[in-house]
């Protein structure tokens, strides 16, 4: 007789979490080898999974999550925890790109009920404050799991979900449980500028620099302590769930963790590596490569020639060479039209910079191209975090005067981050 699929997968999770000493792998997955070649790396679901559940006990559950919420073996983890009799989940809270990551960028999927659970889906693309508290009172949860991948970058929307969602969890009286992931660029550093808090959106609500070099537990302890306090009235009720095995260091495919796409232009760990320079494109007049196989690494636009990667070449940037390069885009900017500029070839990430880089790649833009255009509302001020990038290139600053100007800014947050780091 076979199976159902729900009582098939509380099967699995069931013998798995029996083999969980034994291996790296899930507990859904307990025979499952690793993906990778890298280190054994235990997400902080498989920790939470590995434990029983145990700091879901008796509560009723709520999770804001997307297609990267998986379990080391790529079942999802609604899915498992659905099935699982043990844990009462009755909500899905779907973030940008949606629950099932259908979206594209600045889009959601709605409200809906998830048909391979039924559970109610509630989409909180940008919803904050008392209309988020009101939707997390509505599904009737008292606890609210945070389980996504980032990639690292500060105008990367889900650390600002996560952020709304604490702030909100304490408007409605709920708990907050946060399940780490790796950052997958490495934790080592934080680097770029820091926010100037007049230039709060949904691109940055709160001073982090534009590559902040931590987890989302990490991220979720610093906004706590610095930040929620000052928007809620008091930090929200946190727990959190350490990952195993990932070290600061590490970029993603040093885990044997499977990367699935956090959004549909974000298809592998190398776009992560260049998105937090490369994705200041988004606020000037050429393709930050959307609808090409290679977003963030191709940027360019109608009347760019060899003269751009030569100039960019020049500068010297450790780590990086750049391509001259000819593409079309699918979609987005200059659809359908076959432009040029240049390709990213990232040949030593430990020395590459992608916030260096993409100041590099915008100042010389602006010298060899005559369309160069910011955007008419200024979204590079938001994506950059204040006005002072644009100004700076405006007045023909070169890489290093407009680098330097962040420096300041830089170390003081880096003396305030190192309190929330939890890894090696």
């Amino acid at each position: 007789m076979a199976l159902s699929r729900r009582v098939l997968l509380g099967h699995l999770a069931a013998t798995g979490a029996a083999g969980a000493a034994v291996t790296a792998a899930g507990p859904a997955h307990a025979a499952r080898p690793p993906h990778g070649g890298g280190r054994p790396v235990r997400t902080g679901f498989d920790m939470l999974a590995a434990d029983g559940y145990r700091l879901l006990d008796g509560r009723r559950i709520g999770i804001v999550t997307n297609p990267t919420g998986v379990t080391s073996g790529l079942d999802h983890i609604v899915d498992v925890l659905h099935a699982d009799d043990r844990v009462r989940l009755t909500a899905v809270f779907g973030p940008e790109h949606g629950f099932r990551g259908t979206a594209q960028a600045g889009g959601s999927e709605g409200r809906y009920d998830d048909p391979a659970t039924g559970l109610p889906v509630y989409d909180i693309y940008q919803k904050s404050g008392k209309e988020l508290a009101e939707i997390f009172t509505t599904s009737g949860v008292d606890t609210i799991v945070f389980d996504i991948q980032d990639v690292g970058a500060r105008f990367y929307t889900y650390i600002w979900t996560l952020y709304d969602c604490m702030v909100a969890a304490v408007l409605a009286g709920k708990r907050f449980l946060v399940l780490d992931r790796p950052n997958p660029v490495t934790g080592r550093s934080a680097t770029g500028p820091v926010l100037d808090k007049a230039y709060a959106s949904f691109l940055g609500r709160e001073p982090i620099p534009q590559a902040h070099g931590m987890t989302v537990v990490e991220l979720a302890l610093l906004f706590n302590g610095e930040f929620v306090p000052k928007a809620a009235g008091r930090p929200v009720e946190l727990e959190t769930v350490r990952m195993s095995g990932w070290r600061r260091a590490d970029f993603f495919d040093a885990t044997s963790l499977p990367w699935v796409p956090p959004s549909p232009n974000m298809p592998t760990a190398d776009t992560a590596l260049v998105y937090a320079g490369t994705c200041l494109f988004e606020g000037t007049s050429l393709s930050e490569g959307r609808g090409t196989t290679r977003p963030f690494e191709l940027l360019g636009a109608d009347g760019i020639d060899r003269r751009w990667a030569e100039a960019a070449g020049e500068l010297g940037l450790p780590g990086v060479h750049f391509r001259e390069a000819y593409f079309a885009p699918t979609f987005s900017k200059f659809q359908g039209k076959t432009i040029g500029g240049v390709q990213l070839h990232v040949h030593d990430r430990e020395l590459f910079d992608p916030v260096r880089t993409g100041i590099g790649l915008l100042v010389t833009a602006k010298r060899v191209w005559d369309g160069f255009a910011w955007r008419p509302d200024h979204g590079i001020d938001k994506l950059t975090g204040s006005s002072t990038v644009r100004k700076m290139i405006d007045k023909g600053a070169g890489t290093d005067e407009v680098v330097g100007a962040w420096r300041e800014g830089l170390e003081r947050f880096r003396a305030v981050r190192r309190r929330y780091l939890r890894y090696r």
